[in-house]
């Protein structure tokens, strides 16, 4: 019997140190292809303080495309990390900034919005699951203990933090060898077609839910409110812009209005500007797909619009 247990315990050993092995080979792996992943980018980012991060989804995103961020430094003489992500709405954007603010500090917050983002768990809750974004997370302890205070408040499902702790995601990452970039990126530099069919597609996906459920979007503005709070209490300042899209896109965005008049009470309310780029740019030639700048888009709104935002009192 002695015997069978020896040999238990040195077979369990040896699985666990190659499983150990394999873990630490993805974990070395991520550091050499990893990029736009929000949590990547705090444990990368050159030491010493911002004069901005920006939050968000997507439209947040592609102020980093091609090169972009280092065009808005250039331009404002100031210092920018682009933490946004895709999909992301209020209650992922708030774990992002708690990450970033226990190790470092910025001047202020730069909250790209998105009407989308508060209305379904799908790009809230949910996007702690997915494993396109745990296998490009690298590993910390700390992140480790955040992940699961909020499994425990049931915001964040035990399978993530099991994902997360065990390196699951990460060990079997098809495109472990491949650079981090978001699929969007590759069209930076074209002018979009304008689609009804296209426009459709999208607003679809964004929006799943015909009507939106009133408890979920109060519970993501109160997660938004929070957000403001945490970033203040970090001595940060908060701006809120809503970014450009097409006047066709535009209006067939569901319920957009009752959106807006509720996220602009509640920020009227915490004394934080709200400026609403919505329909400043409307031209084709300004977007790479649906509802994304493209570089020319980008530069036009840097330069008309967000500009005087960033450089403002």
């Amino acid at each position: 019997m002695n015997v069978l247990r020896g040999s238990a315990f040195r077979f369990v050993a040896i699985g666990l140190l190659l499983y150990a092995g394999v873990y630490g080979a993805a974990e070395w792996l991520l550091y050499r292809t990893g990029d736009r992943n929000p949590l990547f980018r705090i444990a990368t980012a050159e030491p010493g303080s911002h004069d901005w991060i920006v939050l968000g989804a997507s439209h947040a995103m592609a102020l980093d495309f091609g090169g972009f961020n280092a065009t808005m430094e250039a331009e404002t003489g100031l210092r920018i990390l682009n933490l946004a992500s895709p999909g992301t709405g209020p209650l992922y954007n708030r774990f992002v900034l708690e990450r970033f603010l226990e190790t470092r500090r910025t001047a202020g917050v730069l909250y790209v919005l998105d009407s989308f983002a508060f209305r379904s768990r799908l790009w809230n809750e949910d996007r702690f699951a997915d494993a396109r974004l745990l296998r490009r997370t690298p590993f910390a302890p700390a992140l480790a203990g955040r992940l699961l205070d909020y499994s425990l408040h049931d915001a964040v499902s035990p399978i993530a933090v099991l994902d997360y702790v065990s390196g699951f995601s990460k060990i079997n990452n098809r495109e472990r060898f491949q650079p981090d970039i978001w699929e969007g990126e590759a069209q930076f530099e074209r002018a979009h077609r304008p689609s009804s069919t296209a426009d459709t597609r999208r607003i679809a996906y964004l929006y799943p839910d015909a009507a939106p459920d009133p408890a979920a979007v109060e519970r993501y503005l109160r997660e938004f409110e929070t957000l403001i709070a945490e970033a203040r209490m970090g001595g940060a300042r908060v701006v809120v812009v809503k970014p450009p899209v097409p006047s066709r896109f535009y209006a067939l965005l569901p319920g957009e209005a009752e959106f807006d008049e509720r996220v602009s009470r509640l920020l009227a309310a915490k004394g934080v500007a709200l400026h609403d780029f919505s329909l400043t740019l409307d031209e084709p030639r300004f977007y790479f797909d649906t509802d994304h700048l493209n570089r020319a888009g980008l530069t036009e709104f840097l330069t008309r619009n967000l500009k005087p935002v960033l450089t403002g009192p």
